[in-house]
């Protein structure tokens, strides 16, 4: 008979449904998800939202009961975590999704959301680090590093392969959501001044988000909306084409725990250019496998993007390595063979 695993978290986010199909493929387990169903896009709904994540102890409990899982996995320390956490199940895996999950730093709710992390991390049997920046905070505030596996979930390789791009103009991409700590607009000024430089580029920025209409008119404003492609959501099939098409990937986030689309971008042999902070420095090396930029630069991304397209050798010998070192460390196939494993060594041992 099938293991069976309960899953707590959005079930529709591309990380997740990485995550579960995964363990169904290399693991064999069913799979059944819980959420909390009310969307987090308004005051009135976050209100609404914090009342049923008040009252989501008991639907959890009345899904164990219905579903009877042998264990139970959960995204986010600081919410869903924690509801594992108190769920009154065994084992339990939780994954640390940001670079500590206390976000925002300026909230009132931090001395909270550190109580209740501290709590999912004590009653969990597996935390997961998807990379080396997240053990740092763990192991600031006393977590039994014995507990944790430091590993990412990994890519499919198969579907992100690489490809060369002659172009003799800079194509560019991003691939993160459009909301304001991705810094998106910080990217399109600093296209602005390589349009001024009359240096030729096109930019694609895939995705969605609340920020959507306030780029377009930005793009407009800066006089570069011929050259930007907003692409809105699309299926995440459709994304290793895009990636294959470019030379340079771009990602400004202002905090970063692990992330799957630089990794994506590495295995299309997209050269990076991304925001010099911890989660983007475990992968990124300056001028070595890609550009790390201070946040907010504007000149200074503009600058070392001219570099990154003039310097060809030093590109090319980086996305060479860069596609080795995803090969290496975040293949799909093997890492989530890695973690299955590891889910059905915890169910053994508790038997």
């Amino acid at each position: 008979m099938k293991r069976k695993i309960l899953f707590l978290g959005e079930s529709y986010r591309a990380d997740a449904i990485t995550w579960m199909n995964g363990l169904k493929e290399f693991g064999d387990f069913e799979i059944c998800t819980w959420e909390l169903q009310t969307p987090n896009n308004s005051k009135l709904n976050r209100f609404k939202r914090i009342l049923e994540y008040v009252f989501s102890p008991l639907s959890i409990r009345k899904t164990i009961r219905r579903e009877k899982p042998d264990m139970i996995i959960a995204e986010r320390t600081t919410s869903y975590g924690f509801l594992a956490a108190i769920s009154g199940m065994h084992p339990i895996a939780i994954a640390q999704q940001g670079r500590t999950d206390l976000w925002p730093e300026g909230s009132v709710l931090l001395p909270l959301k550190k109580i209740i992390q501290k709590h999912a991390f004590k009653k969990a049997d597996l935390i997961h680090a998807w990379g080396p920046v997240m053990t740092i905070s763990m192991k600031a505030i006393g977590v039994d590093m014995n507990k944790v596996l430091v590993i990412p979930k990994g890519i499919d390789l198969s579907l992100f392969s690489p490809s060369t791009n002659h172009s003799n103009k800079i194509e560019a991409i991003v691939t993160r959501s459009l909301q304001q700590e991705y810094r998106h607009d910080s990217i399109l000024k600093a296209f602005a001044i390589l349009h001024q430089k009359e240096i030729n580029f096109s930019l694609t920025i895939v995705g969605d988000g609340t920020r959507l209409q306030f780029l377009k008119d930005l793009a407009k404003e800066l006089q570069i909306e011929s050259k930007v492609i907003f692409t809105g959501r699309i299926p995440n099939t459709k994304l290793p084409k895009l990636l294959q098409q470019s030379n340079i990937y771009i990602s400004m986030p202002i905090t970063e725990g692990v992330s799957a689309s630089l990794f994506e971008a590495m295995a299309c042999n997209c050269y990076p250019v991304v925001s010099d902070i911890p989660g983007n420095q475990s992968w990124i090396k300056h001028r070595e496998n890609g550009q790390l930029i201070e946040i907010d630069n504007i000149e200074m991304l503009a600058e070392e993007l001219i570099w990154s397209f003039e310097n060809t050798e030093s590109r090319n010998n980086a996305i060479i390595q860069n596609r080795k070192f995803v090969e290496e460390n975040a293949n799909y196939d093997t890492n989530m063979k890695v973690i299955a494993d590891k889910y059905h060594e915890l169910l053994d041992s508790r038997k």
